[in-house]
């Protein structure tokens, strides 16, 4: 991959579509990931408005230490960058309180996790929507298009994604050049939505790496009659993934009703 045009382009991108759409700048949550660390630099590097939002919710510590360090990076080396910590915990925790009792606990957690990023994305848009900036996306091709892996009005809702046509692999390697702080280049990728030390990982079952292997033999038309071993619970694992939440990457349904009935 030629990085350095690749980050020009995206930069380029970035800063023909704010123009284009009259806006002054972008606003993202920044979560001390690789992923909304390269995104927020190459905002960053468009010159516009940058506003970095710190939205803990029950967050590890060290995800928000990461995040803090990547701020004062930004707001170090960009003058355009400024930050706004906003804590969503005390929200969250009300949130829960005026929710009725139910029967599953296990289901109720996975639903509270999503909302977690949809208290985020409320957030960051009552921000974009008081400066008149754009919400930037920091999901990649495999988390997007590939497993889904993602809350679906959540971090999934944004106006614009600079990295989705990269898989994971790609992004560290802009965060190389772009010379993202090593304790993020070096942190297990985590959604962050569940107040433990949880990894993508151990939720999915498979690294990034193996994931873009499943992905780009999917798209050549493999199937699992084609491997064995580990490369088969791969395979299975994304598959698996990729059909439960293709309703995530496919446009909203829409009932057409007949002309002769209207």
């Amino acid at each position: 991959m030629q990085t350095e045009k690749v980050i020009a382009h995206i930069v380029d991108w970035l800063k023909a579509y704010a123009t284009n759409a009259k806006c002054k700048g972008f606003v993202i949550g920044v979560s001390g990931g690789i992923d909304s660390a390269v995104t927020s630099t190459l905002c960053a590097k468009t010159g516009l408005d940058l506003l970095c939002l710190e939205m803990p919710i029950h967050q590890a510590e060290s995800q928000v230490t990461r995040a803090d360090r990547h701020i004062d990076w930004l707001m170090e080396n960009f003058p355009n960058v400024s930050r706004q910590p906003v804590d969503l915990t005390p929200v969250f925790d009300s949130l829960v309180a005026a929710f009725p009792k139910v029967q599953n606990e296990e289901e109720r957690f996975m639903s509270l996790a999503n909302t977690r990023a949809r208290l985020r994305m409320t957030t960051l848009y009552y921000f974009a929507a008081l400066q008149g900036y754009l919400v930037a996306g920091t999901g990649n091709k495999v988390e997007d298009f590939g497993v889904g892996f993602y809350t679906k009005y959540g971090d999934g809702g944004v106006d614009l994604s600079p990295i989705a046509d990269l898989v994971k692999t790609e992004v560290y390697e802009l965060g190389r050049v772009l010379g993202v702080n090593q304790d993020i280049m070096e942190a297990a990728p985590t959604d962050g939505l569940w107040g433990d030390s949880r990894t993508d990982e151990d939720q999915i079952g498979a690294s990034y790496p193996e994931l873009e292997w499943a992905m780009k033999m999917d798209e050549a038309g493999k199937t699992i009659e084609d491997f064995s071993d580990r490369e088969k619970e791969v395979f299975t694992i994304y598959k698996r993934y990729n059909t439960a939440n293709k309703h995530k990457m496919v446009p909203i349904p829409i009932c057409e009703v007949p002309v002769g009935l209207k």
